[in-house]
Order: structure tokens, then sequence, then C-alpha cells
């Protein structure tokens, strides 16, 4: 799949530093005041939302936006590392704090497992077996009924099936901050596995690895011939990507003190991708700006029902058709040459 070049890349690499510094600045300070400026639970709550998802979707991006290659197994990988954390929490008593970097150790073994399966396949290839491995770890999610331990007289499976897993405590904010605070701990501690993930995106997509990569999705057969061997590149890719993934996952069961096989649906899936591509596909940017613009849109329709979700997939038509470079396209001046 022939990405559009971006810009960025052609730019002075000092004006794009002070750029980026710029920018990241003004959004980190711009977090970090937020829920004391606005200390409403909800907002709150959502913000941690949202730097979960940017996490994630900045990794994805890596994968397909960076590195080309078309997998849908993102989500099973965020469930991966959120079920390993729980699962360590519930029946190991391992602190969700210790947990959280298992979790990612756990995701990233999964991921290279993907990548593996993944080698001789490209394109909608890539993308159909990926999305089977995610849909089949769902299914075995939901049909595990065997009884693995007993809480009381409540039998519990292995995965928790249909109901998740819950019951396996929290990060224990209430006890440091007190229950009016323990949000603002969530909260933090959403945004620094977002910061790090974006800043690992960063070096990545601006370092030779990242130019490596660019040189495998846009050209396969010139890249082999200069020496650069797409099967390292490509497990390096999904393994490294699936680290703050699966942290995320981690932090999101520890946030919602329960997970299940809901965080697996399609529609998630389809809703998170949306983001990639609307923030704009490849780009460094684009996973922080499509993902507050289609939570803020999420927000905004609500109320509408059904109607919530055709009108994303016309805010996704739209975009493709007048931002095929995505919104940090828009802010983008157009190279030289294309």
């Amino acid at each position: 799949m022939t990405m559009p070049i971006d810009p960025d890349l052609m730019r002075d690499p000092d004006q794009n530093k002070r750029r980026d510094l710029t920018i990241a600045a003004a959004a980190i300070v711009v977090c970090v005041v937020l829920p004391f400026v606005f200390p409403n639970r909800y907002l709150i709550g959502q913000g941690v939302t949202l730097f979960l998802w940017v996490a994630v979707v900045s990794q994805w991006n890596l994968v397909f936006g960076v590195g080309g290659i078309f997998s849908l197994a993102q989500l099973a990988i965020f469930a991966v590392g959120g079920y390993s954390a729980a699962m360590l929490a519930l029946y190991l008593n391992v602190s969700l704090w210790f947990g959280m970097f298992l979790g990612g150790l756990v995701a990233t073994g999964f991921s290279l497992i993907v990548g593996l399966a993944c080698l001789r396949l490209s394109g909608a290839y890539v993308a159909l077996l990926t999305l089977a491995l995610a849909t089949a770890l769902q299914v075995l999610i939901i049909t595990d009924t065997t009884c693995f331990m007993r809480q009381g007289v409540t039998c519990m499976t292995f995965t928790g099936g249909s109901r998740g897993l819950s019951r396996f405590g929290d990060f224990g904010f209430t006890a440091m901050l007190g229950r009016a605070n323990a949000p603002l701990g969530n909260y933090f501690l959403a945004f620094a596995v977002a910061l790090a993930a974006m800043l690992f995106a960063y070096l990545v997509i601006y370092s030779p690895i990242g130019l490596a990569f660019r040189a495998i999705r846009d050209n396969k057969l010139y890249s082999i011939g200069r020496g650069i061997s797409s099967v390292r590149f490509q497990l390096l890719i999904f393994g490294a990507s699936a680290f703050f993934t699966g942290m995320a996952g981690a932090v999101f069961a520890g946030h919602y003190r329960a997970i299940g096989a809901n965080i697996l649906d399609t529609s998630l899936l389809l809703f998170l991708l949306s983001m990639m591509v609307i923030g704009g596909l490849g780009r460094f940017w684009g996973p922080l700006a499509g993902t507050t613009a289609l939570l803020l849109f999420d927000e905004a329709m609500k109320e509408l029902g059904e109607w919530r979700l055709a009108g994303l997939g016309a805010i996704l038509l739209l975009s493709v058709i007048f931002m095929p470079n995505g919104i940090v396209g828009l802010f983008r001046s157009r190279p030289a040459a294309r």
C-alpha cells in the first residue's frame, strides 16, 4: 500500500524538532492543567479514555502507517495486555503496577507470534489473518465455561467468560490520594503511558529505523535489494509497538476494575482505525489529532442513538474525500515532489 510522502521528513530536521517540541510542550501543559481547571469526574474519566486510545493508535500507526503492514490485531494485543495484568492480580496477587509491565511483555510476545504468522503475507491477507486471530481470541474468551476456581459459591472460569474478569483490584490511588482525588491518579497514569508511547513513536519515525520501515512499505523489493531485511524489521515493529499497547490494556483494566471480551468488538476496532485515518495515516501527530477529534464528535453525538454510527461513517467518508492526508495534513505544506 503506497502512502503519501510526509513533508515533515523532507524539511530541515532542526525545524521539525523545534516545531514538535513547541507543540508537545503546549499539549503537556494543557493535559496537566485541565483536570485542575475542570475537576469534573466525568471529564477526567474521558481524559483517561483519550490517553489510552492515543497510546493504542500511536502504536498502530507505527505498524500500519509507517511500516505499511495492514494489521488488525491491535485490539487483540491490547486485550492480551489487559487480561494478563488482571489474571496476574486475581490469581497470583501480583500488584497491577508490576502487572502493567508484565502485561506489556506478554503482549509483545503475542505480537511477535502474530508477526511470524504474517511474514509470508501482505496487504489484505494480513488484515484477514489478524482480524481472524482477534475474532478467535474473543470467541475463546466468551465460550470459556470450564470452572477454574471458586469464590465462595461462585464458580469462576479462567478468562471470566462472557462476564469478564473483575475483583482483581486497582492501582491503589484511593488509598494514596483519597477517594476524591483517586480519578486524578488514573488520569496521570494514563497520561504517562500515552506520553511514553508518543515519545517512542517519535523516536522511531524520525530515526534510521523509521526510514527503513518506510522503505519496506513503499518499495519492498528495492529495500531488500539495498540490504534491508523485511523479516527482521517486520518482527521488530510488531514486537516494539506491542509493549505500550499492552501497558495501555493493563491501565484500562486497572482503571475500570474489570475487563471483558467486549473490548475486542469489531465496532471498537473500526472506531480506532477511523481515529488513525482521520488524524493522518503515518504522521506523528495523527493519532493525537484523530483520537481527540473523534472522541469529541462521539461525545457530541451520544444522545442520537443509532444516528451516532451513521454520523461516524459520514465523518470518515468526508475525511477520506476532502482530507486524504488527515487533519494533520491540513497544516502541512505539500512537498516539492511526490
